[in-house]
C-alpha cells in the first residue's frame, strides 16, 4: 500500500500520535519502569508513518524520539541546558531517520512490520557507535530487562534481538487494528497478520524454553564498597582530606572472612596506589587479611603525557597483577571533543582533564578464574563484554560512578543495562558502584542484591563462574547485519517496482 504523500493529511494528529508514543515508552524504562508498554508504545508513532512520505514520517519520528529522550535522559539536565538540548535532539534524529526510510519505502509501495523492524534496528545500531563511539542508552529492548524470555532472546541475538521483536509486534498490532477495520475488504490481511504475530509468539517462547546454557565452572567469593554519601559535590576539604579513599578503608576495614576479589569501585581513591606508597601497602594488607585480590579503580598516570580511567588487580600476595584502561570514553564526560573549538561554553570547565582511551580488553586471573573487567557506562555495550567473554572471562566486574546523576533513574537504567549484557554474554556481572545502584546479577540477567543510591554499603556473596559461548556471543551483532541486508533488499524492490511501474518513453516521431 502506497503512502500518501507529505503535505496530503493534516499534521497534527500524526504529531500528537507520535509524541504520545514516546511519552508512553518512556514509561517502560526507569523510573517507572513499566516495560510491557514497550510492545504497544510505538503503535501511533506506527499509525502515523503508515500515512506519510518521509519528510513526513521523519518529522514524527523526530517529534517521538525528543518525547521520549526528554523522558529518559531528563538527568542530563544536571550538566546544563548547553547539554540536554543537544543531547536529546542528537539521539531523536536516529528516529526521524528511521521515519525517513519507514517513509521513503513505504511511498514506493514497499511497507511492511518486518522492514519496520530492520529499520529501527539498523538505527539503533548507527546510534550505539557513532558519533564519538555511539550512545546505548534508550535500545528498546532494554525495557523487558526483568523478563526472562526477553533475556533468553538477548543470548541469541543480544539487545538488537529484543528490539526487533518489540518493534514488530507493535507493527503486527497495528496491522491487526488494522485489518480489523478493514476485514470485509481484505479479511485475508487481518488473518496473516494474526498467523503471523502468533508465530512471532510461538518462536519466543522456544527461544526462551531452548536458551543456551553456560557451563558452571566454580564461583568466587566478593565483596564490593559502596562508600560515597553524599548526594552533592565534595568540598574541597574533603577532597584535600581524601575523604572517599578513607570511607572505602573504613568499610573495607570492618569485612570479615575470606573473599576472592575486593572491590574500590571507579573514583573511590582520590590517588594512584601505584603513586601512593602508603595507600599501596593499606590495600595489600586488606588483601593478605582477607587472602583476597584487591581490584581498585584508580587515575592512572604512570605513562608521560597520558591519563587512564583503569581498573587495577593486586594479587592476594600484593603484586600487581595488571592494568585494565577504559576503552570507551563517555564524550564530554571523560574528554571534550573538539575542545579549542568549544572553549567559549563555561560548562565544560567541569571537565579539566582529557583521559585517553585504552586500547585492549583485559582479563584477570582471580582464584584461578579468568574475570574481565569493564569501566562504568562500558557495560551498556554488549559488544565491549563480548569482547571479554571471547578472551576466556568466565565472569565481568564493572566499577561504576554515577554520582554526577545524583537520584535520578540514571544509576536503575544502568543496572537494567549491565542486566541485558549479563544475559547476553551469559556470565554473571558484579555492578559495582560508589554511590549506588550496586548490583549483583546471575549469567541470565537475574538480579539478586541492589543497594540504595548514596547509602555506605558492603555487599558480599557468591557469583557462580561460567564457560561456554552463547550464540551472542559466537555470532556477535547479526541481527543488525540482517537487518541492514534486510533493508537492502526492500529498497531493491522498490526500485524495480518504481521501475516496472514506469512506462518507456516513445520513441522520436511516434504518434502521441
Amino acid at each position: 500500500m502506497s503512502s500518501a504523500p507529505d503535505g496530503a493529511d493534516p499534521l497534527l494528529p500524526g504529531a500528537l500520535a507520535a509524541i504520545a508514543s514516546g511519552l508512553v515508552l518512556g514509561g517502560a524504562f526507569p523510573a517507572l519502569d513499566w516495560g510491557p508498554l514497550a510492545l504497544v508504545a510505538l503503535i501511533p508513532l506506527l499509525w502515523s508513518w503508515q500515512r506519510s512520505g518521509p519528510a513526513r514520517a521523519a518529522l514524527y519520528g523526530f517529534a517521538a524520539g525528543v518525547a521520549f529522550f526528554g523522558v529518559l535522559l531528563w538527568w542530563s539536565v544536571y550538566f546544563g541546558v548547553v547539554a540536554i538540548v543537544p543531547f536529546v535532539t542528537a539521539q531523536a534524529a536516529y528516529w526521524a531517520g528511521a521515519g525517513a526510510i519507514v517513509g521513503a519505502l513505504g511511498k514506493r509501495g514497499v511497507r511492511s512490520p518486518w522492514i519496520t523492524a530492520a529499520a529501527w534496528v539498523a538505527l539503533e545500531g548507527l546510534r550505539s557507535r557513532w558519533p564519538l563511539g555511539g550512545f546505548s542508552w534508550g535500545q528498546i529492548g532494554t525495557a523487558l530487562h526483568d523478563f526472562p524470555v526477553a533475556r533468553a532472546l538477548a543470548s541469541f541475538g543480544g539487545v538488537p534481538l529484543v528490539s526487533f521483536v518489540v518493534v514488530l509486534v507493535n507493527g503486527l498490532l497495528l496491522g491487526l487494528v488494522l485489518g480489523w477495520k478493514a476485514r470485509r475488504e481484505r479479511p485475508r490481511t487481518l488473518v496473516v497478520t494474526a498467523a503471523t504475530l502468533a508465530g512471532v509468539i510461538v518462536v519466543v517462547a522456544l527461544a526462551g524454553a531452548t536458551r543456551y546454557g553456560p557451563t558452571p565452572t566454580g564461583s568466587l567469593r566478593f565483596a564490593l564498597l559502596q562508600g560515597n554519601n553524599q548526594d552533592r559535590r565534595l568540598t574541597q576539604a574533603e577532597i584535600d582530606g581524601g575523604y572517599l579513599t578513607r570511607k572505602h578503608l573504613a568499610l573495607a576495614r570492618k569485612l570479615r572472612g575470606e573473599f576472592d576479589v575486593i572491590v574500590f569501585p571507579e573514583s573511590s581513591l582520590e590517588t594512584d596506589p601505584e603513586a601512593d606508597p602508603v595507600l599501596r601497602a593499606e590495600l595489600l594488607a586488606i588483601g593478605r587479611k582477607h587472602h583476597s585480590a584487591v581490584m581498585a579503580n584508580v587515575i592512572d598516570e604512570q605513562r608521560p603525557g597520558k591519563t587512564y580511567n583503569a581498573n587495577r588487580l593486586y594479587d592476594p600476595s600484593g603484586r600487581l597483577q595488571g592494568t585494565y584502561a577504559k576503552q570507551h570514553l563517555v564524550p564530554f564526560g571523560e574528554y571534550v571533543p573538539f575542545r579549542d573549538s568549544l572553549r567559549f561554553i563555561s560548562e565544560l570547565q567541569q571537565i579539566p582533564t582529557d583521559f585517553d582511551p585504552g586500547q585492549t580488553t583485559k582479563v584477570f586471573s582471580i582464584k584461578g578464574k579468568p574475570v574481565g573487567t569493564v569501566i562504568c557506562f562500558e557495560s551498556a555495550f554488549a559488544p565491549i563484554m563480548r569482547a571479554s567473554v571471547r578472551k576466556g572471562a568466565q565472569a565481568i566486574i564493572v566499577t561504576t560512578n554515577n554520582r554526577s546523576y545524583r537520584r535520578s533513574p540514571n544509576s536503575a537504567q544502568h543496572v537494567a543495562l549491565s542486566q541485558m549484557s549479563a544475559a547476553a554474554i551469559g556470565r554473571p556481572v558484579l555492578h559495582s558502584s560508589i554511590s549506588g545502584i550496586t548490583a549483583v546479577i546471575d549469567a541470565d540477567g537475574n538480579v539478586h542484591r541492589t543497594t540504595r543510591l548514596f547509602h555506605n554499603a558492603v555487599v558480599t556473596g557468591h557469583i557462580t563462574t561460567m564457560r561456554g559461548e552463547t550464540p551472542y556471543v559466537r555470532f556477535g551483532d547479526w541481527v543488525e547485519w540482517l537487518s541492514l541486508l534486510g533493508l537492502l533488499g526492500a529498497v531493491v524492490v522498490a526500485v524495480t517496482r518504481r521501475r516496472l511501474r514506469t512506462p518507456d518513453p516513445e520513441p522520436p516521431g511516434s504518434d502521441q
